[in-house]
């Protein structure tokens, strides 16, 4: 079940138990572009992530603008059902290819753009619009961490102090997966599949990637070797094979994928078919995951940590939890 109830209470206790330190405007904040200078405390945001809803709503802020992102959920306002009850706007969806005038007639008093992949050409046209916070300086455009982006985003809306305490509630839930699980670390994990005779990954770059290995997992050898800070996915021929080659192989298909995965003549070369160390994650995990948010993560690890343990035991009798709906 998901837990939508248990993170409002979570974030209620919080509220509280902690006052909220009201923050400072005119506020600044450094980017790779150059600075977004807020004057005051937007009541007004626009958001051009992929999967940016999660994090304002988080923090108390329903978004006059968001991107459409994975359409094939069905999720409408790319809400999912851990974010739809909060949302007190009907935002403008924008698209994948950005509607300058949509986005300008929203009026917004920031735009949200740390995870959109604009370049400098479309920093300067939306900065003409409103203050436009990117990604820092030294980051690629899809590689800042969950809890800096998270953290980010609040800072710019003038809600980090919330942004803590959730960020620091997962933290928590992370590191006590992996003290519980002591077995895992140093084993290896791969998130991503084959397609049509192709294997390939999400590198250690990668945030979605990066939940596996603060719960203990390591990369392959062969990941290892081919990851690149600017680059979030390898694509793989299908001699490549053994860079997928882990203990535990985290497929990231829906469910009408499954079938297509489980066809896949090289699994049957890969020790985790014969370990029973695959995990097939299905429409919610992957929507979940996919987000990478204060309100999805959580529901993400609800369905995922199960799995892992299944999973990683090393005994193919062992079912591995159905998340398929």
């Amino acid at each position: 079940m998901i837990r939508l109830i248990h993170i409002a209470a979570l974030g209620l206790a919080a509220a509280i138990a902690v006052p909220v330190m009201a923050q400072d405007f005119p506020l600044t904040i450094a980017h790779k572009f150059g600075t977004a200078v807020i004057e005051e405390k937007p009541e007004r945001v626009a958001s051009i992530d992929y999967g940016g809803l999660g994090n304002l709503l988080a923090v108390g802020v329903s978004p006059v603008t968001v991107r459409d992102w994975r359409p094939m959920d069905g999720f409408e306002l790319t809400a999912g059902p851990w974010a739809a009850p909060l949302l007190t706007t009907t935002p403008v969806v924008l698209g994948s290819e950005l509607d300058l005038e949509a986005i300008a007639a929203t009026d917004p008093d920031v735009i949200i753009a740390l995870y959109s992949g604009i370049d400098a050409d479309m920093y300067e046209q939306l900065s003409l619009i409103a203050p436009v916070v990117a990604v820092p300086d030294g980051v690629s455009d899809y590689g800042l961490s969950w809890d800096e982006r998270a953290r980010l985003v609040a800072r710019a809306v003038g809600e980090e102090a919330e942004a803590e305490r959730q960020i620091a509630a997962i933290g928590e839930e992370l590191s006590e997966i992996a003290s519980a699980h002591p077995e895992w670390e140093g084993m290896t994990a791969v998130l991503g599949g084959i397609t049509d005779g192709a294997p390939w990954a999400y590198s250690a770059y990668d945030v979605r990637a990066q939940f596996l290995y603060e719960m203990g997992f390591t990369q392959t050898p062969g990941m290892a070797a081919l990851s690149n800070e600017d680059e979030f996915w390898l694509d793989l021929s299908p001699e490549q094979l053994e860079v997928i080659d882990a203990d535990v192989i985290v497929y990231y298909v829906t469910d009408d994928q499954v079938q297509q995965a489980l066809d896949e003549p090289g699994r049957q070369f890969l020790r985790a078919s014969q370990t029973g160390g695959e995990i097939f994650l299905g429409d919610l995990p992957v929507a979940a995951l996919a987000r990478v948010s204060l309100l999805s993560i959580p529901v993400a690890l609800e369905a995922l940590v199960p799995m892992l343990e299944a999973a990683a035991d090393g005994d193919p009798a062992t079912v591995v939890p159905d998340a398929r709906q």
